[in-house]
């Protein structure tokens, strides 16, 4: 009985602890981000890659993972300031990566993001514009 009791408030601490990233970031962590209005973003590759597909934005975290499509995975947050949030996150199995995300207004954003995805490195820097309702 009292093993199971201690295996159970490990895990409880356990999930706790590796979980705080992602919750701080659900929760509003990037302050810089709040002011993004919801609805149909575009976004286009500012290197010359053209356009990739647009986002139904509920959450404006979801910009920071943008070449890790599927589950959020945990976020830590560097920096944080007036227009402009820096986070890095880390995949389980698929890879990591770094994102620097500029607010130029409400409804347009400039994103660079750098990491490794599935093995293959990438980089590129975005423009994220809201076009309307989803």
């Amino acid at each position: 009985m009292t093993k199971s009791l201690n295996w159970r408030r490990g895990a409880l601490f356990a999930s706790c602890v590796l979980g705080a990233p992602a919750l701080a970031v659900a929760a509003g962590g990037m302050t810089a981000l709040a002011p993004l209005e919801r609805g149909r973003w575009e976004v286009r590759d500012l290197d010359g890659g053209g356009a990739r597909p647009a986002i139904c934005l509920g959450d404006p975290a979801r910009f920071v993972q943008l070449e890790h499509a599927g589950p959020a995975c945990p976020i830590e947050i560097l920096q944080n300031g007036k227009g402009e949030t820096t986070a890095q996150y880390s995949c389980a199995g698929r890879g990591f990566g770094h994102t620097h995300i500029r607010v130029e207004t409400p409804r347009l954003i400039r994103i660079d993001t750098q990491g490794l995805n599935n093995g293959k490195p990438f980089s590129y820097r975005l423009e994220a514009r809201r076009a309307g309702s989803c």
